[in-house]
């Protein structure tokens, strides 16, 4: 677990010294998932580890958002001066992850499809 843990936070540095040699307007914790997926999908497998440690971390992701909730909350007024750009960004935000959802599940399907069921 340990290793893994270290494997992910080593892609999330790799993010951030990313996004701060480019200068991309980018989360450096994007860009380090993005390079992990790249990782993944170069290796074609997840290592065991990773995929316990993973799903661990997703167990408990209620709990990761705890620092977020409170950034937004100590800066309330500028959220309640800034509200509509927010609220074009929830909304923006949540129908692209939908859309983006949707059409993954819509390929995941043809290609089971075409593969035929499991032997």
């Amino acid at each position: 677990m340990i290793q893994a843990l270290c494997l992910l936070i080593a892609f999330q540095l790799l993010g951030e010294a990313t996004v701060r040699l480019t200068g991309w307007p980018l989360p450096g914790a994007l860009v380090g998932m993005l390079w992990l997926l790249a990782w993944l999908a170069w290796r074609r497998r997840v290592p065991e580890a990773l995929a316990t440690t993973a799903s661990s971390l997703l167990q408990h992701m209620m709990l990761l958002f705890i620092p977020t909730v409170t950034g937004v909350m100590v800066h309330f007024g500028r959220v309640a001066d800034e509200w509509k750009p927010f609220l074009i960004a929830c909304i923006v935000g949540a129908a692209v992850t939908m859309a983006v959802t949707a059409l993954t599940l819509h390929w995941l399907l043809a290609r089971s499809r075409r593969a035929g069921p499991p032997a």
